[in-house]
């Protein structure tokens, strides 16, 4: 399940959750974000018993989480572990590119 994130929840979630991916994204104009949320939602059911998966707007509700985040541009996907950056991929990328990534990021954990 992707789950919406809000600045006011970093304390309870991204710090706190053993492993997480957060895609920071700007549904309202971005097109590869548009394009990318579909893949993230189906990727959130298929890895939700290893991880769990953030959707961070950054016009709206994470504009705070993604200055910290240092996220330069959109869409950009951070893996977390205990609120610690694991690693990171930018762009809209096809779902296997996507899949990779998830499955490269847990092995450093």
């Amino acid at each position: 399940m992707l789950i919406d994130f809000e600045d006011k929840d970093l304390e309870t979630t991204v710090q706190k959750d053993n492993v997480c991916f957060v895609t920071f994204s700007a549904m309202a104009w971005c097109k590869p974000c548009v394009n990318l949320h579909p893949v993230m939602q189906k990727l959130s059911d298929e890895y939700k018993d290893k991880a769990k998966f953030y959707h961070a707007d950054i016009d709206s509700k994470a504009i705070n989480f993604s200055t910290s985040a240092n996220v330069r541009g959109v869409p950009t996907t951070v893996c977390f572990s205990s609120g610690q950056e694991v690693s990171r991929l930018v762009g809209g990328v096809p779902e296997q590119k996507m899949k990779s990534f998830i499955e490269e990021s847990l092995t450093k954990i």
